[in-house]
């Protein structure tokens, strides 16, 4: 599984929505479930996936999929 691969998943698993429905598009206005709680499961989710630690400001701007990419790669992982 890439990287990118591997992102999908972790949203799909945070949101419980299809890994495929995920694409540059989604954010909370496209996912129900994507509240403030589940955004910082997500935040946390995706650090213990990646293996890395957002700033407080990446925590509060990675509010869609592209945004999310964007910080990631800041963090040296390659997607």
């Amino acid at each position: 599984m890439n990287n990118e691969q591997k992102l999908k998943e972790i949203i799909a698993s945070v949101f419980k929505v299809d890994a495929s429905t995920i694409n540059n598009e989604t954010s909370p206005d496209t996912i129900e479930n994507w509240d403030s709680l589940n955004h910082l499961n997500l935040v946390l989710a995706l650090e213990e996936g990646f293996d890395v630690s957002f700033t407080e400001q990446q925590t509060v701007e990675i509010l869609n999929y592209e945004l999310i990419k964007i910080s990631l790669q800041e963090l040296g992982v390659e997607i």
